[in-house]
């Protein structure tokens, strides 16, 4: 029983990195700052949010790998050291390229390497309740915004965009450290854990990609996605834009965005241990493009800006919550770092559509009417969804 006690140290750990690198979500509060301070565009200042989403993605599926292998807590531990010091460098930041190469590239491969860790290290502590400690996991990835929302808004308003990074910078590494060293993987042949295990079908990455259903969770992953990041993300300026917001008051869309975001993580998380994966999906789609559908069909009250951007948030905190376990039941846990690493890219891909779609359409509108579409295809996709039979298959050759 002690390593069933010990589990929940590594819960602490796998929340406290989780907090700092959800930092992240807090971009939209440094993206019109940014670009009055330097006078760039906002659309490039944004730039550097897709990207880091993108690049923070992509990283997963070495990040992935490596935990697998060596694991999670000494590629935690690099990741929390290059995400601090990525933020760190862009506090001296004043050019576009600097901006990038500190900010997205640097910072994001951080987060990358830090991400998968907790996630896939709690899953194999909890084989029992995959829904339940994914959503804290990942729960506390959206917490991080909502929480660290006013330190950063009044380190902005007291020392400069620039300087807020620094400050950022420095406490994400000493919490970060912390929580990394705290995570580390249940030993091979622990009964408490092993018995616990539902799903035995263990695929290799090779394996996974022979099967549809890999590509059918991809796109359901990407069509679910998209929305919830191009909201999040410029939460502020659409409720300056859309709804008519003194930017104020559409700054608080970004601390409702992070609180949902992470309720929704627990909340789907734990009813999807409950109800199943899929039917969770199926609803998450359903409420996703009703509530993107009326913000490109109505004209915007606060209220109706704030409800929208709400339901959009708790919905994509869900699918987060939900993907993460579902790739574990159908493929396996042991190599959940790296097979789960390729399914992230979807998120990675969303993250460059979401904000391109603004651009191509031509503006807020016209790019939620494309994604409640995409959301509308992601919904139809889930029915066509099978677990794969990698043991029936071996018994059958």
């Amino acid at each position: 029983m002690k390593s069933l006690k010990n589990r929940w140290w590594v819960v602490l750990g796998a929340v406290l990195v989780q907090l700092c690198i959800g930092g992240v979500y807090t971009w939209s509060l440094f993206n019109q700052p940014l670009a009055e301070a330097y006078g760039w565009e906002t659309n490039e200042t944004y730039l550097a949010y897709s990207m880091i989403i993108f690049i923070f993605a992509f990283a997963t599926i070495l990040s992935g790998r490596l935990q697998d292998k060596i694991g999670p807590r000494k590629v935690a531990t690099v990741g929390i050291i290059l995400y601090s010091a990525g933020l760190m460098l862009t506090s001296t930041a004043s050019s576009l390229w600097q901006l990038y190469l500190y900010y997205s590239v640097i910072s994001g491969i951080g987060i990358g390497f830090v991400y998968v860790c907790p996630l896939s290290t709690c899953v194999k502590w909890f084989p029992d309740k995959k829904g339940f400690i994914t959503g804290i996991a990942v729960g506390s990835f959206g917490l991080g915004g909502f929480l660290f929302n006013t330190f950063i808004q009044s380190f902005i308003a007291s020392v400069g965009v620039s300087t807020a990074f620094l400050y950022q910078g420095i406490i994400y590494c000493v919490i970060g450290l912390l929580g990394a060293q705290l995570l580390r993987q249940p030993e091979k042949g622990t009964d408490e854990i092993s018995d616990k295990i539902i799903n035995d079908n263990e695929f290799t990455v090779g394996q996974m990609l022979k099967t549809k259903s890999f590509y059918l969770i991809w796109v359901i992953y990407l069509t679910g996605t998209i929305t919830g990041l191009m909201v999040i993300g410029l939460a502020r300026d659409i409720g300056i834009d859309v709804a008519g917001l003194n930017p104020s008051v559409a700054a608080n869309a970004v601390a409702l965005a992070a609180i949902f975001n992470a309720t929704g993580r627990i909340s789907w998380g734990i009813l999807s241990d409950k109800f199943g994966r899929l039917r969770i999906i199926t609803a998450l789609f359903i409420l996703t493009t009703l509530a993107v559908g009326m913000m490109s069909l109505l004209d915007l009250n606060a209220w109706m800006f704030f409800i929208s951007v709400a339901v959009i948030a708790f919905c994509f905190g869900g699918f987060l919550a939900v993907i993460p376990p579902l790739t574990s039941d159908y493929y396996g846990t042991n190599n959940l770092g790296a097979n789960y690493g390729l399914v992230y890219q979807a998120y990675g891909i969303a993250a460059l559509v979401g904000p391109a779609l603004i651009s191509v359409v031509g503006g807020f509108k016209s790019a939620f009417m494309v994604a409640a579409v995409m959301s509308i295809i992601g919904l139809t996709l889930t029915f066509f969804v099978r677990p794969p039979l990698l043991k029936l298959e071996k018994k059958i050759v």
